[in-house]
């Protein structure tokens, strides 16, 4: 602890790294700093100056306490440590004077601003603004930007904070965003007034100090505190991030992150973000049974059951299919259902070659936050802009620190550089048989994707990836594209053979929420689910659960960590939680399952896979190797064809439906300028 310095701050002596800026030290000492500008995760720019200080023995004038350093003080003239003042007359007039300056142009549109309630400038104007204004002059108006149709612009509130350009170029990776003119005439623009093309780019609008870019969807919906709040967990793709959904009665209006290093950092994609209309859309609030015509029609929750158990009670082989937005507690209880028919389960839907009882190869060794101080990041078979953009955006930031990127698979662009190492397998087995001293050398990540393991020879792909990995000593990660899939794989719920082993010679199936599979005509189907999607339309009784908003629930992200999801809304009419559906259901069978609470249920869960106890953390995986048979398929493809449209709950939104339709465009235009 000998490197650390000490200092003096309001009369408090404190130890602290030297390399800390003085807001961080402050924020140590339990002293709040105000500021507009600065924000931790990003670059410093010190433009908005309300986070001045006095540095006693200094300058005779206030300092920027985000742009200097601790190492940068000068010790008192007998050696004291240095001191800081952050209430002294000095400051207080300091920061009047900067909110003075903010407020010469600001609107007074408080009433009709989304951001009325959290806004960083009305809560900084109640400790240092006035009641009055010394400028006569008329406030400067400035042209809204069209962002596209996630971000509304209010631009005439803007303060030249720079955090939304700071954002779309350090995190996001795009370049569409800055700042032109200087003094009055400065302003943030988009380049030749283009909408933002990311993935990322709703986390402006958390991080806008005013009400500059607000929420499109969301507009003048709701107030703040009409709002209850619940944190929870996302399921738009398998990372997990941490999220809090705000509800007014029973419908969802908004969904903001949680920050947790360990995942999401305080990043969450748009398709999180504005996936929320969709909850609402397409909803199944009632049984459906289809009837001898053909049609389905309204039933009571006696009859869908009834019929329901009945098909299953008198049928050759019942199959259970495990959909990618299913809780671990329903497929654990599906699993159980439908074992006690003598029937067979999976959840790997998408036939992706991924060995049962393996952990350290479903999941892998290593955690996210691996990523931050890895030396280089290996990626096989993945396009982590669409299937994790927040993981996409940590390897960016690991990019930016020295990481060497290498990629195998599909050349895209990933918004950092990187080593295009091949398209396919035969690459991965050329590299395998090369010098990979230099990857020995450094700290390096292995991420795997799905991609790379849809394919016939998905399990010899899978080998050769670990053989690299032990090869170079390196963490492995495999990075899922469905939520429930690590969880389901825990709890059990797959047969020997994969998808076609468990629906071989089955006359029933018990889907639960599989809406990305066609199931061929024959078998008589029970669909389980939220929204009238494809499962649906196959379905010959149709059993509507709860969404995951709607129902407590336990999910395991990509990297093997349980997560608790609470609920925040309760599901439309007749909708129930998925485990109370699935326990109704094996009454009616006569195999009852044994628990009549989700707690029971928990309980029996925990005692069979130990692990799951462990919400929010990371278990260790024993290392299990698998044979690195030789692969002969082709360039691995990408999982996703549709970034906003890979779920029901997806393609039940509007904003999601307008977001997918630009980007086609915006592809279908530059296929045009390329072959011009």
């Amino acid at each position: 602890m000998s490197d650390l310095r000490k200092i003096v701050i309001d009369s408090r002596e404190i130890e602290v790294d030297p390399a800390m800026t003085l807001i961080q030290a402050c924020e140590q000492a339990g002293v709040e700093i105000p500021r507009f500008c600065y924000h931790e995760r990003l670059s410093i720019a010190g433009n908005c100056r309300m986070c001045l200080v006095e540095v006693v023995g200094g300058p005779p004038k206030p300092a920027a306490s985000c742009a200097i350093q601790v190492r940068d003080l000068r010790p008192g003239p007998e050696g004291q440590p240095p001191v800081i003042r952050t209430n002294s007359p000095m400051v207080k007039k300091a920061r009047e004077g900067v909110m003075e300056f903010l407020l010469i142009n600001h609107p007074l549109d408080c009433p009709i601003c989304d951001q009325g309630g959290e806004c960083d400038l009305q809560d900084q104007a109640m400790a240092y603004g006035v009641d009055f204004s010394r400028f006569t002059e008329a406030k400067r108006a400035v042209d809204d930007l069209d962002l596209g149709p996630l971000v509304a612009t209010a631009m005439t509130r803007c303060i030249s904070c720079t955090r939304c350009v700071r954002f779309t170029t350090e995190v996001a990776g795009i370049t569409q965003m800055g700042q032109t003119g200087r003094g009055e005439d400065a302003e943030i623009t988009s380049y030749l007034n283009r909408t933002l093309d990311s993935n990322l780019q709703g986390n402006i609008i958390d991080l806008c100090p005013v009400g500059a870019l607000t929420s499109k969807p969301y507009a003048f919906t709701a107030r703040p505190w009409e709002l209850s709040r619940t944190e929870t967990i996302d399921v738009m793709d398998a990372l997990g991030s941490n999220i809090r959904v705000d509800a007014r009665g029973r419908e969802v209006r908004r969904i903001l992150p949680r920050n947790h290093d360990g995942v999401n950092e305080e990043w969450i994609s748009d398709k999180t973000r504005f996936i929320w209309d969709g909850l609402r859309r397409q909803r199944l609030d009632r049984p459906y049974m289809r009837d001898d015509g053909g049609r389905l029609r309204p039933a009571t929750w006696q009859e869908a059951l009834g019929k329901a158990a009945g098909a299953m009670k008198g049928a050759k082989k019942v199959a259970g299919l495990v959909g990618d937005l299913a809780p671990v507690e329903a497929a654990f209880a599906l699993r159980q259902l439908v074992g006690g028919l003598g029937g067979a389960i999976e959840c790997r839907v998408d036939g992706a070659k991924l060995p049962a009882g393996n952990r350290a190869a479903y999941a892998g060794t290593a955690s996210i936050g691996d990523i931050d101080s890895a030396q280089a990041i290996m990626l096989i078979g993945t396009n982590l802009r669409d299937e994790a953009p927040v993981l996409n955006a940590r390897i960016r930031k690991a990019w930016l620190n020295g990481a060497k990127i290498g990629l195998i698979g599909e050349a895209v662009d990933l918004t950092y550089d990187y080593f295009h190492l091949g398209t396919g397998s035969s690459d991965l087995v050329r590299l395998n048989e090369g010098d990979n001293s230099d990857a020995r050398a450094k700290k390096t990540v292995v991420i795997i994707g799905q991609g790379a393991l849809l394919g016939a020879d998905g399990a010899a792909v899978l080998g050769q990836a670990m053989k690299f990995a032990e090869m170079t000593d390196s963490a492995f990660l495999v990075l899922h594209t469905a939520a429930a899939r690590v969880g389901a794989m825990d709890a059990g719920a797959v047969t020997e053979g994969g998808l076609s082993a468990a629906l071989e010679g089955a006359d029933v199936i018990l889907n639960l929420g599989a809406d990305e599979i066609d199931i061929a005509p024959g078998a008589f189907v029970i669909y389980q689910g939220s929204h009238g999607d494809r499962g649906a339309h196959r379905a010959d009784v149709i059993l509507p659960s709860a969404a995951y908003t709607e129902e407590n629930a336990l999910f395991v992200n990509t990297e093997g960590r349980p997560q608790l999801a609470l609920r925040a809304a309760f599901p439309p009419g007749e909708a129930k939680e998925n485990w109370a559906i699935l326990r109704a259901l094996s009454a009616g069978t006569g195999a009852t399952l044994p628990y009549d609470s989700l707690a029971e249920l928990r309980r029996a869960l925990v005692a069979e896979v130990p692990h799951l106890a462990g919400i929010g953390s990371v278990p260790k995986n024993e290392w299990q190797a698998i044979p690195p048979d030789a692969p002969d398929s082709g360039p691995f493809c990408n999982p996703i064809a549709d970034f906003y449209l890979t779920n029901p709950i997806a393609r039940a939104s509007g904003v999601m439906a307008e977001l997918s339709a630009n980007a086609r465009a915006r592809g279908a235009g530059a296929k045009t300028m390329a072959a011009e």
